[in-house]
């Protein structure tokens, strides 16, 4: 049993990975239950259909999209989420993930309900992570969540980390290193390296393969925890001195508002804005840039790793991660991309145009790129999350209670 708050086809980084997991579960044997919010309607009860195998319950809620992260639909969520995982029937392995915030508070006493194993899939580290957000809470909450946190994690039977920095610092709370497992998030199988000649997302632009403009795309989600006055700062720059240079922000997120009312009041006219793309054109919209950008937060560092970057990377395309050099993200843009400081406009603005002016640079690290993200794709990945699945399931069927009973199991 997965337990997580979005699920296809609502969007969300983690409900993308976990459908990619799910359904190479079920095709591997596994019976496979998805709990998630949603209307009812959009269950898939019979496993039919989008994801074959995978039975889907929807807990009738959602968390409406808001200006500011609302610590009480979260909560919400947290409480709907537990209690249909609650009523369905016993499973070999609860697994749950990061969206709701502190879900993983509910995976040792689902676990136990279930005479089940327990796995945390931590895509973010939560409660350190809120602050970063922008969610406020009151020090004594923040403390007392965190110690929840800290002795859910060490009572789970493993842990699985997308991120060194992020295994460094589940170990240093006290969370047993022989139970935490590192499994990086993986592109999306949908993307792939596409040639500008001919891109169709590209000449939607108005832009056509060698007409010596330079496109810096930043895709996906641009939250509170991507800081982008830099991006700001080097767009304003580069727009008279190398008016070749173009940027475009694809997605959604509750930071883009910021950037849109700052790029108005700058009077920026090189930089552009598109809504998210569908899914079918998500291979042509990441092969359509030149360069890519990642933003993460230095506070950040430790608590979190930008799911996009796999995807920049399938398709074959350099990156420069504005973010902590010492974090997962800076180590696997090495020999494909640049870390900058994010805060540093001025540096940003040098390495976008160091980038225009070598486009076989932009070749040779794409390639760089591509070989990288086809060394860890979701099969792969699957197979490792499911060895690990298997072994936690085997040493929990070999535990006996005092009274000599065997735990029950479906």
């Amino acid at each position: 049993m997965f337990i997580n708050r979005v699920f296809p086809p609502h969007r969300g980084a983690t409900g993308r990975c976990l459908s990619d997991l799910a359904g190479r579960a079920a095709a591997a044997g596994w019976r496979v239950t998805v709990v998630s919010d949603g209307p009812r309607s959009d269950r898939d009860s019979g496993g039919q259909g989008l994801f074959p195998g995978v039975t889907l319950c929807r807990t009738g809620g959602a968390i409406a999209e808001r200006d500011q992260p609302d610590v009480r639909a979260y909560l919400d969520s947290l409480r709907r989420l537990t209690g249909r995982a609650l009523r369905l029937p016993h499973h070999d392995l609860v697994v749950t993930m990061t969206d709701p915030p502190l879900l993983a508070l509910a995976g040792p006493a689902l676990a136990t309900r279930h005479g089940a194993a327990s796995l945390h899939w931590c895509q973010d580290l939560y409660p350190d992570l809120l602050p970063v957000l922008g969610v406020r809470m009151p020090a004594t909450v923040r403390r007392i969540a965190g110690y929840g946190m800290v002795q859910a994690l060490r009572r789970s039977d493993g842990v699985v980390v997308i991120g060194r920095c992020m295994r460094e610092r589940v170990v240093a709370a006290g969370v047993a290193e022989d139970r935490v497992t590192l499994l990086p998030n993986w592109p999306d199988p949908a993307v792939r390296p596409l040639p500008q000649d001919g891109n169709r997302f590209r000449r939607s632009l108005g832009l056509e393969a060698g007409d010596g403009r330079f496109l810096v795309v930043h895709s996906g989600t641009l939250g509170l925890a991507h800081p982008v006055d830099g991006i700001l700062d080097a767009v304003a720059r580069l727009q008279d001195s190398d008016p070749a240079v173009l940027f475009l922000l694809v997605g959604e997120g509750r930071g883009l508002a910021a950037v849109e009312d700052a790029a108005r009041l700058r009077g920026l006219r090189n930089l552009y804005r598109l809504p998210w793309q569908p899914t079918d054109r998500l291979a042509e919209c990441l092969s359509a840039a030149d360069l890519h950008l990642v933003v993460m937060d230095p506070a950040a560092e430790g608590m979190l790793v930008p799911s996009k970057l796999a995807g920049v990377q399938a398709a074959a395309r350099p990156c420069l991660f504005l973010g902590p050099p010492g974090s997962e993200a800076a180590a696997r843009v090495e020999g494909c991309g640049l870390v900058v400081d994010p805060f540093d406009g001025a540096a940003i603005a040098d390495a976008v145009r160091a980038y225009a002016e070598d486009r076989h640079r932009c070749t040779v690290e794409g390639r760089r790129a591509a070989h990288q993200a086809a060394a860890w794709t979701a099969d792969r990945a699957a197979a490792t999350f499911l060895r690990l699945a298997e072994r936690l399931v085997a040493d929990r069927r070999a535990v006996r209670p005092a009274m000599g009973r065997p735990l029950p199991h479906a």
